[in-house]
């Protein structure tokens, strides 16, 4: 591929300080980790992201979609091929009533807020899921007995050959940490939400105790991609962590959380390599002392 003459045709569409090439995605990730992408751009709008899926497919570049990169590890030698990013420049929102619209890349943090702020209740469990929209519907992520499927009406989506659809909750066949989105590998472009009328102070007051619980739990001064395993059926993937006595373990500057052990962090010079041997490793003591698989949850891509 030759990244400069993509980049020419990009331009054509989307303006030149969103395309850029070899981009380290250390920047792009919460883990703070990851090699370069020969391609990395930032679609301010659904055409300017058509236009990228167009390009892709017609120069027969792989793409991969991300939102803040809060739940993805980039391998050391970084991707070959073209990074999306449909975030904080595709993040509108309108409320009406009881229901929210809102695009794909704005932060579940910042919705909750604005839901808040709109006596709306239903999406306090989000407020500190630290992913996008388009990511939480992607994987239908869920804290503390709240998940998206609860508050989701329907959600518009793009298929990898530009075909815009509208799935209904039912749908999109949400699950634990799945949907029809991920199976497909639909593109999320816009959520239709449907909250409840509720107290300011009273939505406010739950939302600050699960700030409180998460902060008091979590390693959330770490660089990492917040849990890093699947929950096992019928048992939880940090307590089969600290119960093989990993609590602390580290491979190179990867490191099992000492706050909770379902974390594997970034203690400052973490390659992905060291996570991905941390990962092996874990996995491989939990079953052999247990005889349960535990399944990362963090998504993984790159050149291996």
């Amino acid at each position: 591929m030759d990244q400069q003459a993509v980049a020419t045709i990009l331009s054509q569409v989307i303006p030149s300080l969103h395309i850029r090439m070899n981009e380290s995605m250390k920047l792009h990730t919460s883990f703070k980790i990851g090699g370069p992408a020969d391609l990395f751009v930032i679609p301010q709008s659904v055409e300017q992201l058509m236009f990228a899926l167009e390009v892709c497919k017609k120069e027969q570049i792989p793409f991969y979609i991300m939102g803040n990169g809060s739940n993805l590890l980039v391998r050391d030698k970084g991707f070959r091929g073209m990074i999306i990013q449909v975030y904080k420049d595709m993040s509108s929102v309108k409320i009406e009533g009881e229901t929210i619209w809102t695009q794909a890349g704005i932060l579940l943090s910042t919705l909750s807020n604005k839901a808040l702020a709109a006596e709306l209740t239903g999406l306090e469990f989000a407020s500190g899921i630290p992913g996008t929209v388009g990511g939480a519907v992607y994987m239908n992520a869920g804290a503390y007995d709240g998940e998206m499927k609860q508050v989701i009406r329907s959600a518009q989506v793009l298929d990898e050959n530009g075909t815009m659809y509208t799935l209904s909750n039912e749908e999109l066949e949400l699950g634990y940490r799945t949907s029809k989105v991920q199976k497909q590998k639909y593109i999320v472009l816009s959520v239709e939400l449907q909250l409840q009328r509720g107290s300011y102070e009273e939505i406010k007051a739950k939302m600050e105790d699960l700030t409180y619980k998460r902060t008091s739990k979590q390693p959330l001064e770490m660089p990492s991609a917040g849990s890093t395993f699947k929950r096992p059926t019928g048992h939880f993937a940090g307590k089969l962590i600290m119960d093989a006595e990993l609590q602390g373990y580290r491979i190179g500057g990867a490191q099992v959380s000492e706050k909770h052990c379902g974390f594997v962090v970034n203690t400052g010079e973490a390659t992905a390599q060291d996570v991905l041997d941390l990962i092996s490793y874990i996995r491989d003591t939990v079953w052999q002392k247990f005889t349960v698989s535990i399944e990362p949850e963090v998504r993984i891509i790159g050149e291996e």
